[in-house]
């Protein structure tokens, strides 16, 4: 657990009718969405998503929100919104499920059926009502009303949250596409609407805020892949999120305009796809999906594969064609099309899996040379728009790293909100919406929780640390006999490397060193075998950092004899 602000107290009880808000997750980071917003003693929570790890999590499966702060209060949560089935939105419902498996979650059709079939693989039935577009849900504490939301995956909301102490309008992610393929456009009359009654806190998706302009429709990367389509010589095969039902539509739209056979390969990808066509959201082209097992039948320059790895994961199909480990095995004449942006932290693993793609023959399309990815945030002239039409009285930027969130501050300052009234704030800071003034009132404990194998909370940042010295520096084992009666080294340390450049022999020449630093500490009457250990290490680790520049985990083994 960490307190992010130091300087922040424990906020004090929150007056009668006032709003408090606490973000566990989302703010300073893209990814782990999760709010959760007070009125009179009862809980909202809006979204529930995980964090995916990156390289200074090594071991880490899933990042997921701080519960520590609701653990003790799950009885007063009236329910879960879920603006969209995204999984840094949604992911991590299972873990919150376990602690009160019946708080009712509200969501769109599409994204309770994701979240149904994601905890279904959990062995939990959960509570569930569906809400769409347009319609009003009345909680004890809080009045719900949901709009329509342009995103990169059907069926996403904002929510305005009615409560006595104030209106609050959650964007969750957005953009203004003016022609999605769905025809399903951001009701920008809602928000007007809204802004007309008054607007007291407005919470607004961050992603694009630093990106000048309009995000591209996503209509416009089609073009692109035909191209792809009617150059390809060979196998195509596109990787994007297996949740961007958009995305895949587009292809095999492509794949029936050029008389090719689409095969789906993933588990998640299989599996979101047959929920989005059983539902009406996705569009099969009739004879045009085949099962992966036959797409074999079919001459090459007739297949299409769309698969999961656009991040460069390292057990997904994409990396593992690029590693040569599927059974898909790329080569010369094949196109790969990375449908997809670059999340911030994948950048290496993503050109890692690009090169060794090349380095097979292949032809590689990505958003860097070609228009075959469009973003499913808005962009800064978006975010001017929505401000100029709610104009709420006070804003607080979410969903974004600290330079997204801050140019969002700027993008509400710039339309007129005053700088006392955009509350920038990060995890685990409370803000107060008291009298129509939102205000940080304090902090609360609020960290990261790994999900590591079997073991949810169990890993922490010094384990990490190990694993990082381990896989960036190697280890030393240090095996000392010790004749504690004689005050002697009873035989010449043993001293085994592994992950080091340099071989065994370099490190017995620490041998006389080591022994005579552990014999003068036994002659001043240091006989504790952990004591004993721990100069072990410091002189190790003092002779390999000054002669070797290198600094591995030392591992001390002390025996008596």
């Amino acid at each position: 657990m960490s307190h992010p602000h130091p300087e922040l107290s424990s906020p004090p009880p929150l007056p009668a009718g006032g709003v408090r808000i606490v973000a566990l997750g989302g703010l300073g980071e893209v990814g782990r969405n999760m709010t959760v917003i007070e009125h009179e003693d009862r809980l909202l929570v809006v979204d529930c998503g995980v964090l995916f790890p990156d390289d200074h999590q090594p071991g880490v499966d899933l990042i997921l929100p701080d519960f520590e702060y609701i653990e003790d209060r799950l009885g007063d949560i009236e329910a879960i919104v879920l603006t969209h089935g995204h999984e840094d939105h949604i992911g991590a419902l299972p873990y919150l499920l376990r602690l009160r498996d019946d708080v009712p979650l509200l969501g769109s059709r599409l994204t309770l059926a994701l979240v149904e079939a994601k905890l279904k693989e959990h062995k939990i039935t959960p509570v569930t009502m569906e809400v769409r577009e347009g319609d009003r849900h009345q909680l004890p504490h809080f009045d719900l009303e949901f709009l329509a939301v342009n995103h990169s995956i059907p069926d996403a909301l904002a929510v305005a949250i009615r409560t006595g102490g104030g209106l609050l309008l959650h964007t969750g992610d957005f953009k203004m596409d003016q022609l999605p393929l769905d025809r399903r456009i951001t009701d920008l009359r809602g928000f007007a609407r809204l802004g007309e009654e008054g607007v007291d806190l407005f919470l607004t998706d961050s992603t694009n805020a630093d990106v000048p302009g309009f995000t591209m429709h996503e209509s416009d990367i089609y073009p692109a892949l035909e191209r792809v389509f009617e150059k390809a010589e060979r196998r195509i095969v596109v990787a994007c999120f297996s949740s961007h039902v958009h995305r895949v539509q587009q292809v095999f739209d492509a794949a029936e305009e050029f008389g090719r056979k689409v095969a789906l390969v993933g588990r998640s990808m299989v599996r979101n796809m047959t929920i989005a066509e059983e539902l009406g959201y996705l569009r099969v082209p009739q004879r045009t999906l085949v099962d992966f097992k036959k797409l074999g039948d079919y001459p090459e320059d007739e297949q299409v594969l769309v698969c999961t790895g656009s991040q460069g994961e390292p057990m997904a199909a994409l990396s593992r064609m690029a590693n040569r480990d599927h059974q898909i095995e790329v080569g010369v004449g094949d196109t790969v099309v990375l449908a997809s942006s670059l999340i911030p932290g994948n950048e290496n693993a993503v050109y890692r899996v690009i090169n060794g793609l090349m380095r097979l023959g292949a032809h590689v399309v990505h958003r860097g040379n070609a228009k075959v990815h469009v973003s499913g945030h808005a962009s800064a002239g978006e975010l001017l728009y929505c401000y100029n039409i709610v104009r709420p009285t006070n804003v607080m930027p979410v969903h974004g790293e600290w330079r997204h969130l801050v140019a969002n501050a700027a993008l509400a300052e710039a339309t007129g909100v005053p700088k006392r009234r955009v509350v920038l704030a990060e995890n685990g800071v409370v803000v107060d919406l008291i009298d129509g003034i939102a205000q940080i009132s304090g902090a609360v404990d609020c960290g990261y929780v790994y999900v590591d194998g079997s073991s949810v909370g169990s890993t922490d940042e010094a384990l990490l640390k190990d694993r990082r010295i381990l896989r960036d520096e190697g280890f030393v084992t240090v095996i000392v006999a010790v004749d504690a009666s004689r005050g002697k080294v009873a035989q010449d340390p043993e001293i085994l490397s592994r992950g080091v450049a340099e071989g065994d022999e370099t490190f017995r020449r620490v041998g006389p060193v080591l022994v005579k630093a552990v014999e003068e500490a036994i002659g001043k009457g240091v006989v504790d075998p952990y004591q004993l250990q721990q100069i072990v290490r410091r002189t190790v680790g003092s002779y390999v950092g000054g002669r070797l520049r290198r600094r591995p985990m030392i591992i001390p083994v002390v025996i008596e004899v």
